[in-house]
């Protein structure tokens, strides 16, 4: 993978160049579209084109969609900030592993307390052949395109299906079948790159040592706050030429809010140990005159594996903030002083 950095911070970006599989240029600052799909709170459409128009004006390139977030939702919004604009400008990259199905009659549809003014669905789980191939039929038509950039196995992780036993046997269904339908598709140009996005590391260096894999979606799993990744599955991804988007890079919250009570991480309220750490990692940013969110931000970047960052925001206003904190400049004795507290990795990378 080949690393390299054009222009001031608005354009600034990197290049994943995988052996012969072409090149895919993404802006340091991404956008995870989760938010403007209504989760936690409704999200007006209005809103939500605004939010993606600002981020477009602000330099951003690269988009992350899911049927997940907001029951397709997302998608849809996301086809009508892209019409018209030069499909060779951006980067957009969905996800597959889950379907969206009619609600009938009366059925309260999924995602009650979590998605907000969403279209009446239900989604099941589906990382079969037919299913990865229905799965992308539907993303192309809410989203309006007839290429994807980069294609996720969505959620293969414990965290999601709540058992080892579960996401085991989803596993083998998905390397039977959805694997090969992904791998089929990329051969035909429908799709540049694949990869999984998911809420655990382990999980992606499964994949990783089982299949031809260009990119990883790592959600929160290499942070400021948390980089157990760097035991061996990012040094594997280095090896192989695997590119790293890094979503979640505030922990759901907590690297943004600071250690308050309340503080979100991991989409619960924060234990006592992380609020500890948090306060403790906040303290030395203030010493060196820095937001934490900024170096938050900041510090995924500092790995050679990974192309993108993308925290999610519902308003303009919050595009700004992540804007922002894609420009900051931090200086290097914050993490020299990171790491002489313990509070990260010796190993990991800083310049």
């Amino acid at each position: 993978m080949l690393v390299g950095i054009m222009g001031d911070w608005q354009l600034r970006t990197r290049v994943w160049n995988r052996e012969s599989k072409g090149v895919l240029t993404f802006t340091e600052l991404g956008f995870g579209t989760a938010p403007i799909g209504g989760l936690y709170r409704p999200v007006p459409a209005e809103e939500a084109h605004a939010t993606l128009t600002r981020a477009w004006d602000q330099g951003v390139r690269y988009f992350d969609t899911a049927p997940l977030y907001g029951l397709g939702q997302s998608e849809t919004r996301l086809n009508r900030m892209l019409q018209g604009r030069d499909r060779d400008s951006y980067i957009v990259s969905s996800k597959v592993g889950r379907l969206l199905h009619l609600c009938k009659p009366g059925e309260a549809h999924e995602g009650v307390g979590k998605w907000f003014n969403v279209p009446h669905r239900t989604r099941s789980y589906d990382f079969t052949y037919d299913g990865v191939l229905r799965s992308l039929e539907f993303t192309f038509e809410r989203t309006g395109l007839n290429r994807l950039d980069v294609v996720y196995v969505h959620d293969l992780d414990v965290w999601t299906h709540g058992s080892a036993e579960v996401m085991e046997a989803y596993r083998d269904v998905f390397m039977a079948g959805g694997y090969r339908a992904l791998i089929e598709l990329r051969d035909q140009g429908v799709i540049r790159a694949i990869g999984g996005g998911m809420n655990e590391w382990e999980s992606c260096q499964w994949l990783t040592e089982r299949g031809d894999f260009d990119l990883f979606l790592l959600a929160g799993r290499y942070t400021l706050l948390e980089q157990e990744a760097l035991a061996s599955f990012l040094p594997l991804c280095e090896k192989r030429g695997i590119g790293i988007v890094v979503g979640g890079p505030y922990n759901s919250g907590i690297l943004a809010s600071g250690p308050k009570p309340g503080a979100f991480y991991n989409y619960d309220p924060a234990p006592p140990h992380i609020l500890e750490k948090v306060r403790k990692i906040e303290a030395v940013c203030t010493a060196h005159n820095t937001r934490m969110v900024d170096a938050a931000f900041q510090f995924p970047l500092r790995h050679p594996t990974v192309v993108s960052v993308i925290p999610g925001a519902m308003t303009p206003t919050e595009v700004d903030a992540n804007a922002r904190a894609a420009a900051a400049v931090i200086p290097s004795a914050l993490w020299d002083d990171l790491k002489s507290q313990g509070l990260m990795r010796q190993d990991a990378p800083t310049s």
